[in-house]
């Protein structure tokens, strides 16, 4: 279908702030990322379930379950991996956009993926947290069985493998950073959970 036959109704549809004042809350997007093992999934699961307690409508979008249904046909290549994040984003935008509080899990690896995830998304809806940990760390966790794998050959282009993965850098720092290595769980889960509830004021 070309171009000119799409007519979008955004401008027709009830607005964010009808559906934020029905909430009792604004709408937002928590973006985790991390290497596969860091405590991304850990710590968006238990954030959740903490906001939720609040009474706090929470949306929770995470890799391997967007993998298995949205992005199914993607696989792990760059042109790939830049499509899946774009979609995610895309999706928690609109999760935002009705007042929901979205927390992403997501490796996003590359400076320019997060990029794309905070163009698509726009500020100030957009909240970067970096969970950090070492790659031996996350080896010797390996949760998901994901490094052996990797080391085997049965998996091509993970990150922290034959893939890399770029930190923030000092010039432009995450909003957030949490280090799974040097903190317990629920530490880490502590400064989530004040952040979050700090950006919903």
């Amino acid at each position: 279908m070309s171009a000119e036959n799409i007519h979008p109704i955004f401008h027709r549809s009830l607005d964010r702030s009808s559906k934020e004042t029905l909430l009792g809350q604004k709408g937002i997007v928590i973006w985790l990322y991390g290497l596969s093992g860091a405590g991304k999934s850990t710590l968006a699961i238990a954030l959740e379930e903490k906001l939720h307690t609040d009474g706090i409508m929470t949306q929770l979008l995470d890799g391997d379950n967007i993998r298995t249904g949205l992005n199914r046909n993607l696989g792990f290549t760059d042109a790939d991996r830049k499509e899946n994040i774009r979609r995610i984003a895309e999706v928690a935008k609109l999760f935002a956009n009705a007042g929901i509080v979205t927390i992403a899990s997501f490796i996003t690896p590359k400076k320019e993926l997060r990029t794309l995830a905070r163009e698509v998304i726009r500020e100030p809806d957009f909240r970067e947290v970096f969970v950090t940990c070492s790659l031996e760390t996350c080896e010797q966790r390996d949760v998901k069985g994901l490094y052996a794998k990797a080391k085997s050959g049965d998996i091509k282009n993970f990150t922290g493998k034959d893939s890399s993965f770029e930190p923030p850098e000092k010039s432009s720092p995450a909003d957030l950073e949490l280090n799974t290595d040097e903190k317990s769980e629920h530490i880490c889960l502590e400064e989530l959970y004040n952040f979050a509830k700090n950006v919903l004021k």
